[in-house]
């Protein structure tokens, strides 16, 4: 339906012709236009400006008086596809239980295999689905989704089967990514390679034939997977046509950025500890950085250091990481908050990290993530309020008040 948005008091993200990810000074400057009007047809973009060049067109009309509307939320990395939750391992940790300490008794990533591996796949798409609603009402209107929690080629496949129906039943985009390499299960515990080479060799090609992924992924880690597992899925991944986007430095820094950067993945993702010399490997690359505060908060752990990142020029993402362990929540609206408060991104920073430089984390820049001629009518209104800094400066509050996707006002 075609439909002339109006009286908009601030239209954020206004660019047209962007062709590379934001960075360096580019990030402080967040465009926008006062008192605006966009039109919507056939579920895009079709011409914006201020109020009195609005024209007066025979369509439906729909007044956003005191209203802001931002490109929807990007949210580059997210694993909200599991069964169950683990609550009680958030108990354990008020208790003192370190997340290392849980991982070692069995829970962690190897709990939430065990439950996603008893758990049928309609009932796996149902709570999944459940998640996906709520974030598209919260303002996410493009998401991508990791396997990681299956571990077993079985599993794997069902995650990436669930991953696919969300993304045929759900007008939000979609893009998956098999993370070959999440955690070794506990039969795997003695031989890493064995592993590895399953989930390469056997499972991958399904995947691939099935075409249930966009990308591929890898936690390089101490206690999880090394430098060597991770040239090899980066390798691997390239030989069947999957860009890599890997877990790394979230606990320890010993040379995945440099991996990552060799192997020309698209993003490095967590990113908590940082080394001068990766700053360095990622200034000289095109491989994007992806901070996930809402993880930083949940477990007590440094923040990602984004300003040493942005004042090198390295482009800079926000992403949720939603998943049962470590970041249970999927709402950026929080992450762009977190962002400003514990790591001093201004609003216009935050802000450009969880829209269009989001978008380019997904490959997705050419159709949302900014408020641009063409693109896909992916659109956050806000609630009234006097600026759109009140998004991060109202932390506890939902401001999103309407989700337009293609076009079409979501109603779950």
């Amino acid at each position: 339906m075609d439909v002339l948005l109006t009286d908009i008091k601030q239209l954020v993200q206004v660019r047209e012709g962007q062709e590379t990810p934001l960075r360096g000074e580019e990030m402080k400057q967040l465009p926008l236009l006062e008192n605006a009007f966009l039109l919507v047809s056939e579920g895009r973009i079709a011409a914006y400006g201020p109020m009195e060049q609005c024209p007066g067109l025979e369509i439906p009309r729909k007044s956003l008086a005191g209203r802001a509307v931002l490109p929807g939320w990007c949210d580059s990395h997210t694993h909200l596809v599991y069964a169950g939750n683990r609550s009680g391992e958030f108990v354990d940790r008020i208790k003192g239980l370190s997340y290392a300490e849980i991982a070692e008794k069995g829970g962690g990533i190897l709990q939430s295999a065990k439950l996603l591996e008893k758990t049928e796949e309609d009932e796996l798409y149902r709570q999944s689905a459940q998640r996906l609603e709520e974030i598209m009402t919260l303002g996410t209107t493009a998401v991508e989704i990791k396997s990681g929690y299956g571990l077993t080629p079985e599993a794997e496949l069902k995650m990436l089967r669930v991953i696919r129906r969300l993304k045929e039943n759900y007008p939000v985009e979609v893009r998956a990514t098999f993370l070959a390499a999440h955690a070794l299960p506990l039969e795997f515990k003695e031989n890493k390679s064995a592993f590895v080479d399953l989930m390469l060799e056997e499972v991958l090609p399904e995947v691939v034939k099935e075409g249930l992924a966009d990308y591929i992924d890898l936690f390089c880690e101490k206690g999880y997977f090394d430098l060597d597992d991770t040239e090899r899925v980066i390798q691997v991944g390239q030989e069947y046509g999957l860009a890599a986007k890997i877990h790394v430095n979230q606990f320890h820094a010993f040379g995945g950025v440099q991996k990552a950067v060799e192997g020309r993945a698209l993003t490095v993702d967590h990113l908590e500890e940082l080394r001068e010399e990766d700053v360095k490997s990622l200034q000289a690359s095109d491989t994007l950085a992806v901070a996930l505060p809402g993880c930083s908060h949940f477990l007590s752990i440094p923040y990602t250091p984004v300003k040493r990142l942005m004042e090198a020029g390295v482009p800079l993402v926000l992403a949720t990481d939603y998943n049962p362990g470590s970041a249970p929540s999927g709402n950026m609206s929080f992450v762009v908050s977190l962002a400003c408060v514990k790591m001093q991104m201004t609003p216009e920073e935050a802000i450009n990290a969880a829209t269009l430089n989001g978008a380019f984390a997904m490959g997705l820049e050419k159709e949302v993530g900014s408020i641009s001629l063409g693109k896909k009518a992916n659109l956050l209104v806000t609630r009234p309020l006097e600026s759109y800094a009140e998004i991060p400066y109202r932390f506890a509050h939902n401001l999103v008040e309407e989700v337009y996707i293609q076009g079409e006002i979501w109603n779950p």
